[in-house]
């Protein structure tokens, strides 16, 4: 009998800067938890990315799986040094965040979410609420696939300081998310974000991962 090929890891983008992925053997995991749809699965792994009310509503996550791991700031970034985590099914990275008045670094993580797919790796950055920070430019060696930079020029980064991060990591796929204040997905702004490769995803879009081709 044929071995039944894996899945390919799946993200659903929720809204706002909430993203679930669900990895090659089906694992769960939920990305700053809060806005819009889709927490009705049972969570294998919770990353949140700092303490503001729009990225930590764990009430959100309806069910959790016995061994759920929650990873919070405060872990990802313990005694001023960022953590990694190996969890199998995915590795994560902390990585810098903040550099704004309203985001200290000290209390700030974005994640690298590296998934195996046979002899390559999909990587996965995600900004969280942000300005350019100096770590950024050591991330172009990590050859991500995909990138999510928050833009909603008021509390974070604008889209013109986003898309000049973009091109400093150098992923295939660069995404505007968290980019209003009001609203879980604006199509207007997204539609302005000046990055190359850009990969606009809506509210409730789900896309395959891929590897580079």
């Amino acid at each position: 009998m044929r071995s039944k090929l894996p899945q390919k890891p799946r993200l659903l983008y929720q809204g706002q800067a909430s993203i679930r992925i669900i990895s090659s053997d089906g694992k769960v995991i939920y990305i700053d938890p809060y806005a819009g749809d889709g927490y009705d699965l049972p969570a294998d792994l919770i990353l949140m990315t700092h303490r503001h009310f729009d990225h930590c509503d764990t009430s959100m996550i309806r069910k959790r799986n016995p061994d759920c791991r929650v990873i919070s700031w405060k872990e990802a970034l313990a005694h001023g040094r960022h953590n990694s985590f190996d969890l199998g099914y995915v590795r994560i990275r902390s990585i810098e965040a903040g550099g704004n008045p309203l985001h200290s670094r000290r209390h700030c993580v974005g994640y690298v979410l590296e998934f195996p797919a046979g002899p390559q790796t999909i990587r996965v950055y995600v900004s969280g609420d942000t300005s350019r920070v100096p770590q950024m430019a050591q991330l172009a060696s990590l050859h991500i696939n995909y990138a999510f930079f928050c833009c909603d020029g008021v509390f974070n980064m604008g889209l013109k300081e986003a898309a000049e991060c973009a091109a400093r990591i150098g992923a295939k796929h660069n995404i505007p998310y968290h980019m209003s204040i009001n609203e879980i997905f604006d199509r207007r702004i997204a539609e302005q974000f000046p990055a190359a490769d850009r990969l606009i995803l809506e509210a409730g879009e789900e896309i395959e991962l891929e590897p580079a081709s």
